[in-house]
């Protein structure tokens, strides 16, 4: 026998009238038939926040990364002008990202520290060893640019902001477990601290002041190597003083 496609609604009893419409759930009186059922109340749903357009974030990079260079060659007062065409961008361009010094210098500030960060979490990550590690780290450190940093931190600048406080913490735990990795391993030597390498890598990486040698990279890392060479362990030598530590360093610049 062939299968009905679709199904039969089952016959009323004779002489009772079938009633179709659902009642009315809620306690209001009149008729249920008549009676609009109440709307549930609609379920607001959230925009998705848009993504930046990669061109945008491309020009916010290079203003970076010129404003970076920049005050490293003529400190925090270099022209607007000229950082907009270092980043081949427009005024306009520069002033829509960054409407004012502070705010460019703010995040200049946050830029560096995070890319040296990313910077010693990828060298202890991918080296074969932890003073390779420390040797990628440091020359990767210079170039970009971390002496810059020291005369962004003057008079003025909110260091207490908690942008810079979260990407200082980040920074300070990433060299440090690169540092005390290479101790653990025997590889550097126990008598120094973070603050050291710290102040070694900022007083190296940025030109000499009162000079007009601007393209100093080839001393730069010269003179890193030569410093670090003198961190292998076993130590050649008895340093004077004690190790500088991170809290050392903010005591004397933050």
């Amino acid at each position: 026998m062939k299968r009905p496609t679709t199904a039969q609604a089952a016959p009323a009893a004779p002489g009772i009238p079938v009633d179709l419409a659902l009642p009315d759930p809620s306690p209001a009186t009149g008729d249920a038939r008549t009676t609009p059922a109440t709307e549930p109340a609609a379920v607001p749903v959230p925009r998705a926040v848009p993504r930046p357009r990669a061109d945008a974030v491309r020009n916010r990079e290079r203003i970076l990364t010129a404003a970076r260079e920049m005050f490293v060659e003529f400190g925090c007062g270099a022209p607007f002008d000229e950082v907009a065409r270092r980043a081949g961008i427009g005024n306009a361009t520069l002033y829509r990202h960054f409407p004012d010094r502070p705010t460019l210098i703010h995040q200049v500030v946050l830029f560096v520290m995070a890319k040296v960060t990313a910077s010693a979490e990828a060298s202890l990550a991918e080296e074969p060893d932890a003073f390779a590690a420390l040797c990628r780290f440091t020359h990767a450190a210079a170039d970009e640019r971390i002496g810059a940093l020291c005369p962004m931190l003057s008079e003025g600048f909110d260091r207490d902001h908690p942008e810079l406080l979260d990407a200082r913490a980040s920074l300070e735990a990433a060299v440090e477990t690169l540092l005390t990795a290479g101790q653990d391993a025997g590889l550097i030597r126990a008598d120094i601290g973070v603050g050291d390498l710290m102040v070694a890598l900022s007083q190296l990486s940025r030109p000499l002041p009162g000079t007009d040698c601007l393209d100093t990279d080839r001393f730069t890392h010269r003179h890193l190597q030569l410093f670090l060479d003198g961190l292998r362990a076993p130590a050649r030598s008895v340093l004077p003083g004690s190790a500088a530590t991170l809290e050392d360093l903010r005591r004397k610049t933050m």
